[in-house]
């Protein structure tokens, strides 16, 4: 099996740009959480996650890590959801039961270093490899009306059918965020600012205004973005400008997805955090190892 590429970086202080942390990833490996021989069903701590959903068939969270694709419930331990325990880098629900992901196979595994994009229909318990095997690493996947968007290598990849990408611009961000009403908006995180494409990806403004991490983008005037201190924030413009609501507890971000303008999950160093108010109250779903 090829060696990992390395995986996506924890963020570490607000003082510290974007561009840094990208480079300062950790090495990619079985983590000290990572046995390998967890059943289907199993319950553990979780840690290094890298993306979370909400499946709208029953409303169920799930969260993307280092070590497998996990569901959380308020009081519940964290469930592995089928077998595979590989590095899920990039994730997101698209439709009921329907998730693509992207990121690493598990070390002890028969699957590629690169799992370029995969996709399942059973809500995580199986998946099928749609194109890019043993190419590609998305670290950023955000899918609006059957268009999916996608961050791998440094470089904005469109895909209409999971089947064939086309190359667009290439910068230095960490995610992507696209606009919920399906025309060519498209929102990047970097060090200097949101940077905002109106061509679908080709083509990117100068970053403005404060320093987002993560961005999530459910409803036309309810965009979220979290910045590197775990600060989060919400635009009614499209990122034009801030509202600041709250800070989540644990700090420093690991991911950010809104369901729409009330529901809100983020990942911290601490834990997995979810907000039915708009973002201005957290409660815990599940604790985060260190």
């Amino acid at each position: 099996m090829t060696a990992r590429p390395a995986a996506r970086p924890l963020l570490a202080a607000a003082s510290v740009t974007l561009a840094a942390l990208v480079l300062a990833a950790c090495r990619g490996g079985s983590s000290d959480t990572d046995t390998g021989t967890d059943a289907s069903g199993s319950s553990e701590m979780l840690a290094h996650v890298h993306g979370l959903g909400v499946d709208p068939a029953d409303g169920r969270a799930y969260v993307a890590t280092h070590n497998g694709l996990y569901t959380v419930a308020k009081g519940q331990k964290p469930k592995l959801v089928g077998d595979r325990k590989d590095d899920f880098m990039g994730f997101t629900v698209t439709g009921k039961n329907t998730f693509i992901a992207s990121g690493h196979g598990a070390p002890d595994g028969d699957r590629p270093g690169n799992l370029g994009a995969i996709e399942t229909k059973d809500a995580g318990r199986t998946w099928t490899s749609r194109s890019l095997s043993g190419e590609a690493d998305f670290h950023s996947l955000n899918s609006v009306k059957d268009t999916v968007y996608g961050y791998e290598s440094g470089q904005v990849k469109v895909s209409g059918d999971l089947k064939s990408w086309d190359n667009r611009a290439t910068l230095d961000a960490l995610a992507l965020a696209a606009d919920p009403t399906g025309n060519e908006t498209l929102l990047a995180t970097t060090a200097e600012g949101v940077v905002s494409s109106a061509d679908g990806g080709r083509t990117f403004d100068k970053g403005a205004g404060p320093v987002q991490a993560f961005l999530s983008w459910p409803v036309e005037k309810a965009l979220f973005g979290i910045d590197p201190a775990g600060k989060l924030s919400r635009s009614e413009d499209g990122g034009t400008t801030w509202k600041q609501l709250s800070a989540v507890p644990g700090g420093q971000p690991q991911a950010l997805t809104a369901v729409d303008a009330d529901h809100v999950l983020a990942a911290t160093q601490t834990g997995v955090y979810e907000s039915r108010d708009g973002g201005k109250t957290f409660t815990e779903l599940a604790p985060l190892t260190s």
